[in-house]
């Protein structure tokens, strides 16, 4: 069997991208008006659907927290998202892992002492997985947030990165997801300059993993940039629908 190269002579990968070049990011604000804000994401191939109800009275009386509000999270992967068909409920080991990790990431992200005994519960759901669901979803969950007017001490970027064939490569897609080298995801603050997340599958060396650190943060920095100007058309949208505000 031949030898299947993840990135070409010429310096290609399988899909045609350079080593440090992102997929096509597209977003669509409020695709569900039901909710208080919601977002579809598309990182390339990969879709995700975030939808947030709140800031809201506690489902629960024993969730109220009389000094924040309380940030639940749900996610599912769709038995149609990949090509593998399998039933995935939100209970499976992974969905409960990912959901957490959301949650714990959200909760010092949003200013929650500004919503006491408020809940605010945060759904969101892969619809096509070809690689980076993790950070489309981490995405997706921070510009429907955005969408819901849920203040935020910063924006929060997250990108992957990963290391294959001796290269280090940004954004992975499913078939380099699946090449068997390490995977970094990263959240990134572009206000302050920080990095809120790194979470990474299997082993690099040091020299190789500030390499990917680097790629992952740039990656994070362009998709902060899209993420603005998506916030800033829609809020513009939103201000000319309404019409002049008189006084």
């Amino acid at each position: 069997m031949d030898r299947f190269d993840f990135v070409s002579p010429e310096g290609l990968r399988v899909d045609g991208r350079r080593p440090a070049e992102l997929r096509q990011l597209r977003c669509k604000m409020t695709p569900v008006p039901a909710g208080d804000g919601s977002a579809f994401l598309e990182m390339g191939n990969t879709k995700v659907l975030a939808v947030v109800y709140g800031p809201h009275e506690p489902t629960q009386r024993s969730a109220r927290d009389p000094d924040r509000a309380v940030i639940t999270c749900e996610y599912q992967m769709a038995s149609f998202a990949t090509g593998e068909r399998r039933k995935r409920g939100k209970g499976d080991r992974q969905s409960v892992e990912l959901a957490s990790l959301l949650r714990q990431t959200l909760e010092s992200v949003i200013l929650t002492e500004l919503y006491p005994q408020t809940q605010i519960h945060c759904f969101v759901q892969v619809l096509q997985s070809d690689g980076g669901a993790r950070a489309a979803c981490f995405n997706a969950t921070v510009l429907a947030l955005a969408d819901a007017g849920v203040a935020m001490r910063d924006l929060l970027a997250t990108c992957s990165a990963g290391y294959l064939e001796g290269t280090p490569l940004l954004d992975l897609n499913y078939l380099e997801e699946g090449g068997g080298g390490p995977d970094m995801c990263v959240g990134y603050h572009p206000t302050t300059d920080k990095v809120a997340l790194m979470q990474m599958d299997n082993k690099l060396t040091v020299e190789s993993l500030e390499q990917v650190i680097e790629l992952s943060t740039h990656g994070c920095k362009v998709v902060a940039g899209f993420m603005r100007t998506t916030i800033l058309e829609h809020t513009q949208q939103m201000a000319a629908a309404r019409g002049p505000v008189r006084l």
